[in-house]
């Protein structure tokens, strides 16, 4: 049986991280249409209601089902408005070393809420499955996501050439990580 994190909700201050939901549809779209994370995720262009249906309502769970990772909606814990996405992917169970991702919709920027998000998963993935490793992969561009990564605690160790793919083409990516010992 392939190991899955179980189906979960996580308060994050004023922030809950949950599964997303038919009621993200709308929101997911117009937030995952964005230019600027268009820029930097190779999500499908354009990025259509189906693809955000499909998103919401099934691929995201489908990838905690199959032991992928898990992936959040990040909403405002009073209003449950939709203000970004947080995840878990390409987990490795015996190694324990999972990568995160993160995006944060136009209206929901500049609030730290990507860092804050990271920060819990961070402490949730290391402190309460007991993994060893969370990594973060950031186009060498993406200057934002980089100062996200260091606001929530990852360490940067160096240059991956030629390892990921934006609709531009080959991108170096920046990583980073987070271990038990960044925690204390």
């Amino acid at each position: 049986m392939t190991p899955t994190f179980p189906e979960t909700r996580l308060l994050a201050g004023d922030l809950l991280l949950r599964p997303f939901s038919a009621i993200d549809i709308e929101e997911n779209q117009i937030a995952c249409a964005d230019s600027l994370i268009q820029q930097w995720l190779p999500l499908p262009q354009p990025y259509t209601r189906q693809d955000s249906a499909d998103w919401c309502t099934k691929i995201s769970h489908s990838l905690r089902e199959t032991g992928d990772g898990i992936h959040f909606a990040i909403v405002d814990a009073n209003t449950d408005r939709l203000l970004g996405t947080v995840g878990l992917k390409k987990t490795d169970w015996r190694g324990l070393v999972s990568e995160i991702g993160y995006s944060v919709a136009p209206w929901a920027r500049g609030r730290g809420i990507a860092a804050e998000a990271t920060r819990t998963i961070g402490h949730w993935l290391l402190v309460d499955h007991g993994f060893q490793r969370m990594e973060l992969k950031a186009a060498t561009g993406n200057l934002a996501s980089q100062r996200t990564a260091l606001k929530a605690g990852l360490q940067r160790e160096g240059i991956m050439r030629n390892a990921g793919f934006i609709h531009a083409g080959r991108v170096d990516l920046v990583l980073f990580s987070l271990t038990p010992d960044d925690l204390k």
